[in-house]
């Protein structure tokens, strides 16, 4: 299984102090079918508990996701911030599901050389 986020994605986890592993536990939680919500199109919402906190008042995420296959990490905010997307926004977050995860490694590469993704590192195997 690959794991991807896309630059906004990263610059939000700099700031939020996320670091790869939490994504890694949240995608490793959604292929064991824990998945907070799935919004359909390929895109779930995954939370992930602050550093020393639980999930309740931690960060959501938007993930583009394939069981077993591919992971996009393309939105993320704190719960505090708002509560939800807007329609329209998980429009275009289906629309870009569609895309991606149908992107073949060639695509994969080229996205991956030009910065647009950044792999999430697996020092462990993601079931």
């Amino acid at each position: 299984m690959r794991i991807f986020k896309n630059k906004a994605f990263s610059r939000f986890t700099r700031k939020a102090g996320l670091d790869d592993a939490a994504l890694r536990e949240a995608v490793k939680n959604a292929n064991r079918g824990l998945i907070d919500a799935d919004l359909g199109g390929g895109v779930i919402k995954q939370r992930i508990a602050r550093t020393g906190e639980g999930k309740s008042g931690g960060f959501r995420t938007i993930i583009l996701f394939r069981a077993q296959q591919r992971a996009v990490f393309v939105y993320g905010f704190e719960k505090n911030e708002r509560d939800n997307i807007r329609d329209d926004e998980l429009a275009q977050f289906k629309e870009l599901a569609a895309i991606m995860l149908a992107y073949e490694d060639r695509e994969i590469s080229t996205s991956l050389s030009t910065g647009a993704l950044i792999e999430v590192k697996n020092d462990e195997a993601v079931p």
